[in-house]
């Protein structure tokens, strides 16, 4: 955790920035460790101060690494006027415009009338963007628990079954085996709900013949995993078989493309392309993949229109679907870590085509 917030006080640096307001939590946790639900984080040149309420007095002795600790019994942004160091004559102090609402900006230049405020974005994610060894071990095992919550599942998806049902069962398994909560709104769709590529679970019974597709993943130390399979309960049909077999002709091939040194947008036109010579490119209409960490969307994109250049030790998913409206949709995803020649696929589950 030193060693993060040593690196963003270089950036510091680099930005002339005397210092940074960390207002988010994931990044304040991704800096210092802290999990709470209440804090502050001030990123000086030559130090950082954590500021948060008496609630995680405890809490924070233990988990918050290269900061020092203040805790408060008021506001925390109320703090900003009691630093000496804070209400020096221009000083420059960057704050997460993205993340920050416009009530507290507000109460932040009242606190801090002689600061020149200066709006940041993405300085800590580019810090973030390339995981460490440990953060790989944790998204490894955010991705195990994940891979066996699924093999655990399969056994009550048959017809009559609610959506719903297979949601409750899903996330109790995951947090069974370890997740502290879903990774994200669980997705269960059957049948032409599975044409729907965010189809939260409903209380719809799954009928014999249809797809199931399920989107969901676990979190371990706040590291997500996100996997996607779609099975058919039931034998499946020509068509159901013809387009499960391209979405998975069109994944492996993604994996196969993704490597260091290639833009995201090159990635997905390379999927893009088999699915569109194959007639169905209006029929995949998101990004093929995005990036994961502590949270569940991150950079980099895979998308049409990302320039960002790969590199080893980003992690994304790989996620193209087809999705036919009033017939039913399918969508594999896999969570990859990129390497200098290629990628190293994360999840253990079966990706042929499974009928249950």
């Amino acid at each position: 955790m030193k060693k993060r917030i040593t690196l963003l006080q270089r950036v510091l640096k680099q930005e002339n920035l005397d210092c940074l307001l960390v207002t988010d939590l994931p990044q304040i946790h991704y800096l210092c460790g802290y999990t709470g639900t209440n804090g502050l984080l001030i990123v000086f040149q030559t130090e950082a101060i954590f500021i948060t309420d008496f609630r995680y007095a405890g809490q924070v002795r233990q988990q918050v690494k290269g900061a020092k600790i203040k805790v408060v019994s008021r506001e925390l942004l109320s703090e900003l006027d009691e630093n000496k160091k804070l209400q020096t004559r221009n000083l420059r102090v960057g704050y997460l415009e993205q993340f920050l609402p416009v009530q507290s900006l507000k109460m932040i230049k009242a606190k801090l009338p002689n600061a020149l405020m200066a709006p940041t974005f993405g300085l800590v994610e580019a810090l973030a963007v390339k995981k460490d060894a440990g953060e790989l071990k944790l998204l490894k095992k955010a991705a195990e628990i994940t891979d066996t919550a699924f093999e655990r599942v399969l056994q009550i998806i048959r017809p009559g079954v609610g959506e719903n049902e297979v949601r409750a069962e899903l996330e109790y398994q995951m947090m069974m085996l370890g997740s502290e909560k879903p990774g994200f709104e669980t997705i269960i769709a059957s049948g032409p709900r599975s044409a729907m590529p965010h189809g939260v679970a409903s209380e719809k019974k799954i009928k014999k013949g249809e797809f199931v597709t399920l989107d969901f993943g676990a979190v371990y130390e706040g590291y997500h995993a996100d996997m996607t399979r779609t099975v058919v309960v039931g034998k499946a049909n020509s068509k159901q078989k013809k387009i499960y077999n391209l979405v998975l002709k069109a994944q492996i091939a993604g994996i196969k493309k993704a490597k260091a040194g290639l833009k995201g947008s090159e990635v997905d036109k390379h999927v893009r392309d088999i699915i569109t010579r194959a007639g169905y490119g209006k029929n995949f209409g998101h990004g093929l993949g995005h990036g994961l960490g502590l949270q569940i969307h991150e950079e980099p994109r895979l998308t049409p229109l990302s320039d960002t250049v790969l590199e080893p030790n980003m992690v994304v998913t790989v996620e193209p679907g087809i999705y036919l409206d009033g017939w039913g949709g399918v969508r594999i995803e896999d969570d990859i870590i990129i390497t200098r020649n290629g990628c190293r696929v994360i999840n253990k589950s079966d990706k042929s085509l499974i009928e249950l």
